[in-house]
């Protein structure tokens, strides 16, 4: 499986994972000029913009390590361009969605952090 083949079945994961806890998706692989977001879910009374970072393993830094303050900036301006396109009376929130699987066969680990920034 290649990195884009591997991305696709992280937020696959994800998104499984969020409709099992009640999430509705709303959009996926939202891209703008600023940026992409991975997973626009709805949470109740939120309106929820997931990034989703997958990992082997966290031997080296913790997934959500890699949303870095120049990634918020640009998930943000993203969000932003979507909120511009689409009215909602859901308040906005960031997550982050941290997965870590050695490969397809192996149970995946996620972790939800929840207005992670």
């Amino acid at each position: 499986m290649d990195s884009r083949q591997r991305g696709k079945w992280g937020e696959d994961l994800a998104l499984r994972y969020l409709e099992d806890k009640g999430y509705a998706v709303v959009a996926r692989s939202f891209r703008s000029r600023f940026g992409e977001i991975d997973l626009i879910v709805k949470d109740r009374a939120f309106l929820v913009f997931a990034e989703v970072k997958l990992r082997k393993n966290a031997n080296f830094a913790y997934a959500r390590e890699y949303v870095s303050k120049a990634k918020q900036r640009k998930l943000t301006l993203t969000a932003k361009f979507w909120l511009l396109r689409h009215e909602t009376k859901l308040q906005p929130r960031f997550d982050v969605i941290e997965i870590y699987a050695a490969n397809e066969e192996s149970e995946p680990e996620i972790i939800h952090i929840e207005n992670a920034f």
